[in-house]
């Protein structure tokens, strides 16, 4: 097959972690409370959080990046293993979506119909990637829950980014879900309400910016993203998210700077600070209108001292 949902196996060695045999109180670790379950399994309204991976990174290939983003979702669970489940009694793993070759819109679309099982069933789902061709699927996914409950409301797509991935040319790449998603929304007579805070002006070229300009793209660079401008933008992000029913953030990891995260495709010389990153993640998150999230672009190949997979954890375990 050229794209499947597998399950992470018991003999795969990612749910790991130590044993504080003898201490006192509670010394759980998320491997201590992850449950695998088989992929398509739902989970029932209001339980634990569930993961998704997706394996793929035809689309880095397609855009001329620095393959080995397939590898990301073990590696990121291989860094949440360990860390202390604190208030997350249970977690579920339904696995992940895996693509071979260049089938990236059979893998797409995999990965649409998980999401969409999980949204049916009440989950929340967190997708680890994979490149950010992930935002495709992940849309994809949460516009089919919304359209089977007859839910035209809006969707804010949130994207934390160094780039705007607004790419015209067809076949998609990681370089094209948001404009993807722009011609499915215009399709369907839906808005295109899709904000993308921490672009590197120097990382996007002007057609880049007038084709966002076009689409009347919010933006904010990424010099306007600083510690000193943490409450501005908090405050802008209230007034997006106060226009629509729900929320879609999408964490490209490039948008980090280099030294914090090396790991990914095209490292940021300039970058938003994780502290910046993780106030919105945990802003969002707490506002009651976040759907589904996923986390793209981390590649281990380039990530020697597992620096980029701590902190691509730190952000997944925000969002569980």
């Amino acid at each position: 097959m050229a794209t499947q949902l597998k399950p992470v196996s018991e003999d795969t060695p990612v749910w790991q972690g130590r044993t504080d045999t003898g201490e006192r109180g509670d010394t759980r670790r998320l491997f201590n409370v992850v449950r695998r379950i088989d992929p398509g399994t739902e989970v029932s309204s209001g339980s634990a959080p569930v993961l998704l991976g997706f394996a793929c990174d035809a689309g880095v290939k397609r855009n001329q990046g620095r393959v080995g983003a397939a590898e990301g979702p073990q590696a990121i669970r291989r860094a949440l293993a360990n860390l202390p489940a604190h208030d997350i009694a249970c977690l579920y793993d339904a696995g992940d979506v895996t693509c071979d070759g260049d089938a990236l819109e059979a893998s797409q679309q995999t990965l649409a119909d998980a999401v969409h099982r999980q949204l049916d069933a009440g989950a929340q789902p967190v997708v680890l990637g994979g490149g950010h061709e992930i935002a495709w699927g992940t849309w994809q996914g949460l516009r089919a829950h919304l359209d089977a409950q007859g839910d035209r409301s809006r969707v804010l797509i949130l994207n934390l980014d160094a780039h705007f991935d607004l790419r015209t040319a067809r076949p998609g790449t990681s370089g094209t879900p948001f404009d993807q998603i722009a011609q499915a929304c215009e399709s369907a007579g839906l808005p295109f309400d899709y904000a993308c805070l921490g672009v590197s002006r120097l990382s996007n070229t002007v057609s880049l910016f007038e084709r966002a300009n076009a689409l009347k793209v919010t933006y904010v660079e990424d010099i306007d993203m600083q510690d000193r401008h943490l409450d501005e933008r908090l405050a802008q992000i209230d007034a997006l998210m106060a226009d629509v029913a729900h929320v879609y953030l999408t964490i490209d990891l490039d948008v980090l700077p280099a030294p914090v995260m090396p790991g990914v495709s095209a490292p940021a010389a300039y970058g938003v600070p994780i502290s910046v990153v993780e106030a919105i993640v945990t802003h969002v998150r707490r506002s009651g209108k976040l759907r589904v999230a996923d986390i793209a672009e981390y590649n281990p190949r380039f990530d020697p001292q597992g620096t980029g997979a701590r902190v691509a954890a730190r952000l997944a375990y925000r969002l569980l």
